[in-house]
């Protein structure tokens, strides 16, 4: 498998563009409205064609580059949930949705991905954006697949659903079929993030580790009018209170030998998890760098999708554009 390429719009912090490069796909041109998040794409990867610009005013005539490429990705900012529908953040997320679809009559790739929160693929508040794309896209001539991937499938250490949307050209495509698990059991957050809690000599770090013994709740990056960063919802904290871990704000660094971690004596003595580390929990590498502050940085990492579910569903697209299984990047 070669010479993939793809325009990636909605880009953010690349979660969705790193995991379509280790599929075998090349970037055209990246979009992304966010000048922190471009900034986070050209310093990772300065040989990728990165655009500051709203989806909404993207005009693919103006960017020759993003023509004739096998896969349009829109990896679209997770913010819609009960208590945002109706608000801004509503509306702009189902304006977005429909802009993505448009562009591909403008660009006309041989593929298609759409990634957002789970409903898109099911619930009844999504219902007449689906049959808007189904419409659309049959027009156009492409076949479209609409299902749900959990990124623990995945070995992300993270509950994370998202609803997809593929549609591949019908006449030169055999029939695609959705990613299966890549892993036999789920990634735990102590498992991930064990090293990194010892790494700067803390005492507790193993004993830690194995109380942290699930996956993580979904990661949420909220809009930018919401607060300060913490690890999401009601529900989630209590999630993460069970892990010894306190939610309800990010740390600045790891713990050290001081450190006396004691849940049961409250908030101030249970472990806070950094930007980085929440980072290590969507799936991105080390050596990823996230530019701005910490709610911005956090922010950027709660809206991507996880690198090693973008790199399935890349693989999933190429074996039906290529009629031919890829071998894995990871081994």
């Amino acid at each position: 498998m070669s010479g993939l390429t793809f325009v990636d719009v909605c880009a953010g912090a690349g979660g969705l563009a790193l995991g379509l490069e280790r599929a075998g796909f090349e970037p055209r041109l990246l979009l992304d409205e966010d000048e922190l998040a471009v900034t986070t794409l050209r310093s990772n990867r300065p040989r990728w064609h990165v655009l500051q610009g709203d989806l909404l005013d993207f005009d693919p005539a103006e960017h020759p580059m993003s023509h004739d490429v096998d896969l349009l990705a829109a990896g679209l900012p997770r913010v819609k949930s009960s208590a945002t529908v109706g608000r801004t953040d509503s509306r702009t997320e189902e304006r977005l949705l429909e802009a993505a679809v448009y562009l591909v009559h403008a660009i006309r790739p041989r593929a298609v991905l759409i990634e957002n929160v789970p409903g898109l693929a099911h619930a009844d508040e999504y219902r007449s954006f689906r049959d808007f794309a189904r419409a659309e896209l049959d027009h156009l001539g492409y076949e479209s697949s609409w299902f749900v991937v959990n990124a623990v499938d995945f070995g992300v250490p993270q509950s994370r659903k998202q609803g997809v949307l593929v549609a591949v050209e019908r006449e030169r495509t055999k029939a695609f079929h959705p990613p299966s698990p890549t892993v036999r059991r789920p990634r735990t957050v102590g498992d991930a993030l064990g090293p990194s809690m010892a790494s700067r000599g803390w005492q507790d770090a193993d004993r830690w580790a194995a109380q942290a013994d699930r996956p993580a709740p979904t990661l949420v990056g909220g809009s930018k009018n919401r607060g300060g960063a913490d690890l999401g919802p009601t529900g989630a904290k209590r999630t993460w209170e069970t892990m010894g871990v306190n939610a309800h704000t990010l740390g600045d660094r790891i713990p050290g030998p001081e450190f006396h971690w004691d849940p049961g004596l409250g908030r101030d003595n249970m472990v806070k998890i950094t930007v980085e580390q929440a980072a290590l929990l969507q799936g991105f590498p080390e050596t990823w760098a996230i530019a701005g502050l910490k709610t911005a940085r956090y922010r950027q990492i709660g809206h991507a999708t996880p690198p090693p579910v973008g790199e399935a569903l890349g693989r999933a697209v190429a074996e039906a554009l290529d009629g031919a299984p890829a071998t894995s990047a990871a081994g």
